[in-house]
């Protein structure tokens, strides 16, 4: 099969190919969200990678992205311990274990990745292939088994502003593309300097190199044109407050007054200086069921009436589905509170949490009880309509949602001109985990060009322009309530319109690349 480059006369060290492996790792490790955040590095990360690919057989080369991937998610997602273990009360070994086979399950599509490339040759260029072979494999790795778009590439570079509008063309999978062509080129250019010989032909060089400046150039002029268009908008002054509730006293029926106690004071706060229109509190900030329990009441004789606002909270909810069998349905919503204390308006969570929030295979993990009977059995919600509040209608991400970039693109679709998270991120604990999830945020709010409003727990509370630039952050474990005015863009992108269908148009590539190079030269 061919190789990824021409084969010189001896097969690579394996030792030193692991090395390279190892430090492609690293560099994306130091690239991502957390404690060292060089996100510039995501741009060279890969070429040691490619370069301890080069002359490998397929299946040795698969071990080495396997390798790569186990060595970076591994502690990327360290925090899935903190989750299970400490909060969730799982044992320690269980909890390891899943790490464990969390990490190789997402090593596997790099394993995939390498053992395409590898198997790449003259008729199929690396600088073709590897970008559009990348972004097919994220876009399986959200689809599959419900999904787990964990931190891609792209969301590496959520706060360099000047690199990511061109999401609002062709998604974050269109940055992850540019970085991954970036990565490929570094290589194939060191490649040829180092064998003295030309790899790749110049006019594709060339090509790849005019594809990055019209994108580098296509994000400047949004930086230069956005602000304005962002100053002429409709404004609505929204507040967000951040409770900082200690995860394991949530759920305490003796707490739930001292917790709605704090959010109200949170909240009366902000009117000392700030008049906000809308107030948003995280999800779950009720730890009851709403029309079950009086401290509901408290909302608008002690907020909502008062002050003239609006209020928008999660919480639980639950109601009968055959009256005849009282059988419930539970949901994970948030409900918009009008000044007059009516319920105008209501959503439940969509994209549940697997093992979280319901079970998969239920019936299959029956033998599981009485585990499996302890954990969610929630059920999705149906609709993407956007919530009326005065001048804005409100697309609402629950936690897990925001990492789904078609949820708010449904949303956009259906009018949203605001996007507001709701989250509880105590569950990471003090780990980086906050700050990947508020990654992700920032390019829902770029791809669909609305402002993000994000209320969280114990942090990362934010308030994100239509540009993705972070205007304000809370800290972590404190608490928090700010507000300020916020752009109401209408209209819809292309990445709204047509632009979702990058990642597809990937897909379809590269099944059709691999079948082209099997497909036999014709003989003269």
């Amino acid at each position: 099969m061919p190789p990824l480059l021409p084969r010189s006369e001896s097969t690579p060290n394996f030792g030193k190919s692991c090395l390279l492996a190892l430090l492609a790792s690293a560099l994306l490790l130091s690239a991502s969200p957390g404690d060292i955040a060089l996100p510039q590095l995501a741009w060279l990360a890969l070429v040691p990678l490619f370069w301890s690919l080069n002359n490998q057989p397929p299946r040795r080369a698969a071990l080495l992205g396997l390798i790569c991937g186990l060595t970076y998610y591994l502690p990327l997602l360290y925090w899935i311990i903190i989750v299970l273990a400490t909060y969730g009360q799982v044992p320690l070994p269980i909890a390891v274990l899943a790490l464990c086979l969390l990490a190789l399950y997402m090593s596997c599509y790099l394993a995939g990745f390498a053992l395409l490339c590898a198997r790449s040759g003259p008729r199929l260029p690396l600088l073709i292939f590897a970008p559009i072979c990348w972004v097919a494999l994220d876009l399986l790795r959200g689809l599959l088994f419900t999904g787990f778009p964990w931190l891609d590439l792209a969301y590496t570079q959520y706060n360099l502003p000047p690199l990511i509008q061109i999401a609002d063309l062709t998604g974050h999978h269109g940055l992850t593309f540019l970085m991954v062509l970036t990565n490929v080129l570094l290589f194939t250019l060191a490649s040829s300097l180092t064998q003295r010989k030309a790899i790749s032909p110049p006019a594709l060089i060339g090509a790849a190199v005019v594809v990055l400046l019209m994108a580098s150039g296509y994000s400047l002029w949004r930086l230069q044109t956005l602000p304005a268009i962002i100053a002429q908008a409709e404004q609505m002054e929204v507040a967000a407050v951040q409770g900082n509730i200690p995860q394991d006293q949530k759920w305490q029926p003796v707490f739930q007054r001292e917790t709605i106690n704090t959010y109200l004071r949170l909240s009366s706060e902000i009117f000392i200086t700030k008049r906000p229109q809308l107030i948003v509190w995280p999800e779950t900030a009720l730890p009851f069921y709403p029309y079950e329990n009086s401290l509901f009441l408290k909302l608008h004789s002690e907020l909502t009436r008062p002050y003239q606002t609006y209020l928008l909270t999660g919480a639980p909810h639950r109601e009968k589905t055959a009256p005849a069998d009282g059988s419930l349905t539970y949901s994970n919503s948030a409900f918009l509170m009008a000044p007059d204390g009516r319920l105008t308006g209501r959503y439940d969570k969509q994209h549940l949490v697997p093992f979280g929030e319901y079970i998969p295979f239920r019936k299959i993990l029956s033998f599981a009880s009485p585990l499996v009977e302890t954990l969610g059995a929630f059920t999705p919600g149906q609709t993407n309509a956007p919530l009326s509040c005065q001048n804005s209608r409100i697309g609402v991400l629950i936690c897990f949602e925001s990492i789904f970039p078609e949820i708010s693109r449904q949303q956009a679709e259906a009018g949203a001109n605001l996007l507001v998270t709701l989250t509880n991120d105590a569950w990471f604990g003090r780990s980086s985990a906050p700050w990947q999830h508020l990654s992700m945020a920032v390019f829902r709010a770029v791809e669909t060009r609305k402002s993000l409003v994000r209320a969280a727990n114990t942090g990362v509370s934010a308030f994100i322009d239509p540009l993705g630039r972070i205007q304000e952050a809370s800290p972590l474990f404190a608490e928090y309530a700010h507000s300020q005015p916020v752009a109401l863009l209408n209209g819809l992108t292309c990445y709204v319109r047509w632009g979702y269908l990058f990642p597809w148009v990937c897909l379809l590539l590269t099944f059709n690349l691999l079948f082209f190079r099997r497909t036999p030269c014709p003989r003269n």
